[in-house]
């Protein structure tokens, strides 16, 4: 059987678990929840919402994480979909078996990033919400491994789940199902156990929310940590998927099946 280990590299506040469900819906695919988060909160000794629960759920040597990302696939499935935090991969951790999996990058505007962030956590830095991290991520896997990473904006995602998440799987090589676009309310089993003080919103939703409406207005030292992380952002939205590929892509196929 052929078998597909994808990594999400996101950042808080993403869409990043209801892609999660999405793909843990499909029927064919084990899903794994923030694989470094011990790692992360034992190396940088932050105080985060449930840290010691954390720690003492996951676990906490990068090495043994890595491994995993990379083992037999849990529940004889084909698909193994693993979403990471960017923030998470600090400073000398492993990263050689990033070459081996299908990298995918979920962006979103910084402004509904920390919007969203700020009512979970305190005081949220850039760092906090991983825009540097994850473009340094990108550029490592481009500059260093030679790689072509995907790139897709959870609000292409929200203004047409079906036709974004489509060209997603084949962009993945991968069979399209409805099924990604439900999923039952209440959580998964492989949630963090940390879903009770982050996923209250996604626990409710059976499916992806509608279109977003404008940005919101963030003022002071918030203003200040999106006019920072923009850049980051723009420079990775540069090589996103978008909507109007996919349409140009099935325009392209269609003409070449009607020669």
């Amino acid at each position: 059987m052929k078998t597909t280990h994808i990594a999400m590299w996101s950042g808080p506040r993403n869409l990043s678990t209801a892609m999660m469900y999405a793909f843990a819906a499909r029927g064919d695919c084990a899903v794994w929840d923030e694989p470094f988060y011990a790692a992360y909160l034992s190396q940088t000794g932050l105080e985060h919402p449930m840290r010691e629960d954390i720690l003492a759920a996951g676990e906490v040597d990068p090495v043994a994480v890595a491994k995993r990302c990379l083992s037999t696939i849990p529940q004889a499935q084909s698909l193994f979909y693993q979403k990471h935090m960017c923030q998470h991969m600090l400073s000398g951790m492993p990263r050689d078996w990033m070459r081996e999996v299908q990298n995918v990058f979920l962006i979103r505007h910084p402004a509904r990033v920390l919007a969203s962030f700020a009512q979970k956590y305190e005081e949220p830095t850039l760092a906090d919400i991983g825009f540097a991290q994850q473009a340094a991520l990108f550029d490592e896997l481009t500059v260093e491994l030679g790689q072509s990473p995907l790139v897709i904006d959870s609000y292409d995602i929200r203004q047409n789940p079906r036709q974004m998440l489509q060209r997603l799987c084949t962009a993945l090589g991968l069979s399209w199902t409805d099924r990604m676009l439900s999923w039952p309310a209440g959580g998964h089993p492989d949630d963090g156990v940390w879903a009770v003080h982050w996923y209250s919103a996604v626990h409710r939703s059976t499916g992806f929310a509608g279109p977003e409406g404008p940005l919101p207005v963030l003022t002071g030292r918030y203003a200040e940590v999106v006019e920072k992380a923009l850049p980051y952002y723009q420079r990775l939205k540069a090589f996103s998927l978008s909507a109007d590929d996919f349409a140009s892509q099935s325009d392209a196929d269609a003409a070449r099946s009607a020669e």
